[in-house]
């Protein structure tokens, strides 16, 4: 699957819900239904910008059961940004036409958990806007520890707590506080499962005192939308096609195999869902392995690439496409 599959959507709202972050609602071009998504989906992005096309994932926040309309919130990321967060607070207003794929969940509550317990960093509370509808309604157990700098740059904290009361907890930074992991998981009764999103040393502290506390992997869940690195020019050769095609500093192999009309498969754009994994026949060069999917052993033994996230320093790779 090449996750190609894209729908025409017009932006009929856009709002700053907080200093760096925008809410963007899209319509279908001719107003048909949007597709059904469940709590924790997230859609792909297309955007044009001069000769680039992006590609970025956001997650989709609003209502599972609201097919009118999709929702996503973008954090404009500044001078780490690759462009694709700019691009939509510079570039994209009401009536602006984008085309995005079709929702997918690569991180969905576990339907048997006796509790859902929830972390949140920064713009990572947009995949639990729409895991705590779909858990409200169930009337499921859950959650809610969410940590931002301050109340001006945390998106969505009165509307938070006003909906959902006790079962949510803001920690703010600019007031000194920290979320009490240690304490929430050592608390948990069995069967509760963990979630977090949020930046990458937050995701690594979250999975580091589960594992210390005893919570079983299949408890343990996250999602994180990271952004391929930069770095030098690079050339990939095609074994099936002997086809050479320049990837170009600022892009991801997967981004130069698109820009050149090659149909490569992936699905979350991000390291995670393993569906680019692409298998490495010969390379000059220093693999630079950016997933979060492949296992140390992999990594080391150099014949197995994500193509949308990992690039070597210089020279050349031949993949088995």
């Amino acid at each position: 699957m090449s996750g190609s599959l894209l729908r025409r959507v017009r932006v009929a709202e856009v709002e700053q819900v907080a200093a760096r972050i925008k809410r963007f609602r899209f319509v279908d071009i001719d107003n048909a239904p949007l597709s059904e998504f469940s709590g924790g989906s997230h859609i792909s992005v297309v955007m044009h910008s001069g000769d680039r096309m992006m590609r970025n994932p956001y997650s989709l926040m609003g209502s599972p059961t609201d097919t009118s309309s999709y929702q996503i919130s973008v954090l404009h990321c500044g001078k780490d940004s690759r462009g694709g967060s700019q691009f939509m607070h510079e570039n994209v207003a009401v009536g602006t036409e984008l085309e995005i794929s079709e929702p997918l969940n690569l991180f969905p509550p576990a339907k048997l958990a006796k509790k859902h317990v929830l972390l949140a960093g920064g713009i990572g509370i947009t995949p639990f806007m729409s895991m705590m509808n779909d858990l409200d309604s169930l009337r499921s157990d859950f959650e809610l520890h969410y940590g931002v700098r301050s109340l001006e740059e945390g998106a969505y904290c009165k509307y938070l707590q006003s909906r959902y009361g006790s079962r949510v907890n803001i920690y703010r930074q600019d007031q000194g506080q920290m979320i009490p992991l240690q304490t929430i998981l050592g608390e948990q009764r069995l069967g509760s499962h963990m979630y977090v999103c949020g930046p990458k040393p937050m995701i690594d502290w979250a999975l580091q005192t589960a594992e210390l506390l005893g919570w079983p992997d299949e408890n343990v869940h996250y999602e994180q939308f990271s952004a391929p690195p930069s770095g030098t020019p690079f050339i990939v050769k095609l074994a099936k096609t002997g086809r050479e095609i320049m990837v170009k500093g600022h892009q991801s192999i997967l981004e130069a195999l698109e820009e050149n009309g090659v149909d490569a498969p992936f699905l979350c754009r991000g390291g995670a869902c393993g569906q680019c994994e692409t298998g490495v026949i010969a390379c000059d060069g220093y693999i630079e392995h950016n997933d979060h999917f492949l296992s140390e052993a992999e990594r080391v033994s150099g014949k197995k690439i994500m193509i949308c996230m990992s690039r070597i320093q210089t020279g050349s790779i031949t993949l088995d496409l």
